[in-house]
């Protein structure tokens, strides 16, 4: 993502996980897990999206840890029809929790689409006090998969025109949590051209965490 990410290999259920790490200047504030779209269709740690995702973190003064599922890049394993990715996103949450570095730091979970699915299922099973501070779904994905109920100051956000998940499908999985979604009128699935504005309304919405 830039000149200072540090690429490392964690371990997990299939083998090591290949992740990237991005720290801020100075102590960071807290550390971000973001979750990439699907394995199977060209998602890894570098899509645009994610980085976009990261970039916030690290704008607000967190570290932002990305990772490849299993089957992609340097992570060992393979596909495993989401089970065994939810498990790498559970290992990737349990090592970076663990680590000295960021001991005592709240900590949060994020997801593009296929990710945001993964975020969301990591998130609902972990037991309370120890959940993420705050969760962010990008374009989560609402039709294929059966993404849970999410915390009410969930962060949600999706393409008025997205062709791969349709916006009806993730209203319909909102309504009945009265969750808000945040539109961004014309914009499809990848958020073409409109990554600056992601950026921008995720820092609106997170501008909390720039103090903590």
């Amino acid at each position: 993502m830039n000149p200072r990410t540090v690429r490392e290999e964690i371990a997990g259920p299939a083998g090591r996980i290949e992740c990237a790490i991005d720290r801020p200047e100075g102590t960071p504030r807290g550390v971000a897990i973001v979750c990439h779209p699907h394995p199977q269709f060209g998602g890894t740690l570098d899509n645009k999206v994610v980085q976009m995702v990261a970039r916030t973190f690290l704008q607000l003064g967190w570290t932002s840890v990305r990772f490849n599922f299993r089957g992609i890049g340097r992570s060992e394993g393979a596909w495993d029809e989401g089970r065994g990715e939810v498990e790498d996103a559970a290992a990737v949450v349990a090592a970076v929790k663990k680590r000295s570095e960021f001991a005592g730091l709240p900590w949060a979970l994020a997801g593009f689409s296929f990710g945001g699915y993964v975020a969301a299922t990591v998130a609902d099973r972990l037991p309370e006090g120890e959940k993420p501070r705050r969760l962010v779904l990008v374009g989560p994905s609402t039709e294929k998969q059966a993404v849970p109920n999410v915390p009410a100051d969930t962060v949600v956000l999706h393409g008025e025109v997205d062709d791969v998940v349709p916006l009806s499908a993730t209203l319909a999985w909102a309504r009945p949590q009265s969750l808000p979604v945040i539109v961004f009128p014309g914009v499809g699935h990848f958020f073409h051209g409109q990554l600056t504005s992601l950026k921008n309304v995720l820092l609106r919405e997170l501008h909390e965490l720039a103090a903590v």
